[in-house]
């Protein structure tokens, strides 16, 4: 069965986005070992799981920096527009991006489907509210999170409450990001 994994931004502080959303806190000097991981979590897997919230911005942004030859993102854009998407909403029937479908099932079963068919793992970066569904009713297998060195206070949170985890690695980089990767206990 393939394995659903997490990869998410997080201030030191536990909070995943500001009040509004806002993820104007976010580390972006990454380096060479950051980028590596980040390729490798990516290249283990063959499906992104988005959120409806997120959806709009995350398609934007990469099918743009795909068209920018000179962007030193272009290769992973690649990736990113390649990849087939997942989209859950329980509103909208179809989303406008390159290798993009609509999600309206039941998210625990439309999960578990696509878990269990054949393939690399799935990846998921968010959305806060989608991120907390995933967790609430224990689909996420690993979760990744990239704890950037700031705190903000107030904002988005994806653990509803008690959650026991197991580290089972923790990375600390340059750039100050400390990527700790926990599984379900």
């Amino acid at each position: 069965m393939r394995k659903l994994k997490l990869q998410m931004q997080v201030t030191v502080d536990g909070y995943v986005a500001g009040p509004e959303g806002q993820l104007d806190w976010m580390t972006f000097d990454m380096d060479a070992g950051l980028l590596a991981f980040i390729n490798q979590l990516t290249d283990t897997s063959d499906t992104i799981l988005l959120g409806r919230k997120m959806t709009d911005g995350f398609i934007k942004y990469w099918e743009h920096v795909v068209t920018q030859k000179d962007s030193p993102e272009h290769d992973f854009a690649q990736k990113m527009v390649g990849l087939p998407k997942v989209v859950f909403s329980k509103t909208l029937p179809h989303v406008e991006g390159k290798n993009v479908r609509v999600e309206n099932r039941d998210l625990v079963d439309a999960v578990k489907q696509l878990k269990s068919r054949p393939g690399k793992d799935i990846i998921v970066y968010g959305g806060a509210t989608f991120v907390a569904s995933l967790l609430e009713h224990g689909l996420i297998d690993e979760m990744n999170f990239f704890v950037n060195p700031v705190a903000i206070g107030s904002g988005m949170r994806v653990f509803k409450g008690k959650t026991p985890l197991k580290l089972a690695a923790s990375t600390a980089y340059p750039s100050g990001i400390v990527v700790n990767s926990y599984l379900p206990k």
